[in-house]
């Protein structure tokens, strides 16, 4: 049975929206095929035939994530307000629909291709938004570098510890020390 291009496109987004999730939660190498239709209530031909394989499902659910994320962000108006809401402790407990970035930085030396390739664009993407936060002068993108590179750090490493206040106490931290770049 055919399935119309509404279907189509509603099962496209109902499987980048789940896959998205479970990679975060999960990592690349931690989710596989039957979870990812489960959790999506769809069948492997359903997911193959919009993908065609796992490595391109990652590449449009990472790219979806970013999507999502930055539309969650576009609103903040300062570098402060930015830092504030990404080094949360709500932004840390939801690794779910969290940044994809934090919850992925790790496996992304493994991957090959499109997908590392759609990581190093997010970067350059995300010290675009900080330098655009940034007063004008030479090493401004070299500034926003270091600043995407500490938000990252940071959510990443309050996320991996398992003492609740250490995490908290990263987040502090992290955002006084970004509080005046």
């Amino acid at each position: 049975m055919r399935v119309s291009k509404e279907k189509a496109a509603e099962n496209r987004e109902r499987i980048l929206t789940e896959a998205a999730r479970l990679f975060r939660e999960h990592g690349l190498s931690g989710v596989g095929v039957d979870a990812l239709t489960h959790a999506a209530g769809l069948t492997h031909g359903s997911l193959y035939s919009q993908f065609g394989s796992k490595d391109r499902l990652a590449e449009a659910a990472m790219e979806h994530a970013l999507t999502t994320s930055s539309a969650r962000m576009r609103d903040a108006a300062t570098l402060e307000e930015y830092v504030g809401r990404y080094l949360s402790e709500d932004h840390r407990d939801r690794r779910g629909d969290g940044c994809v970035m934090a919850a992925l930085a790790g496996e992304m030396p493994r991957q090959a291709g499109g997908i590392r390739n759609g990581f190093t664009d997010a970067v350059r993407a995300l010290a675009k938004r900080i330098s655009g936060f940034l007063p004008r002068r030479r090493e401004t993108e070299d500034e926003a570098l270091a600043i995407v590179a500490t938000l990252l750090g940071a959510l990443t490493l309050a996320r991996a510890v398992d003492d609740p206040n250490l995490s908290d106490r990263i987040l502090a931290a992290a955002r006084r020390r970004l509080k005046s770049p």
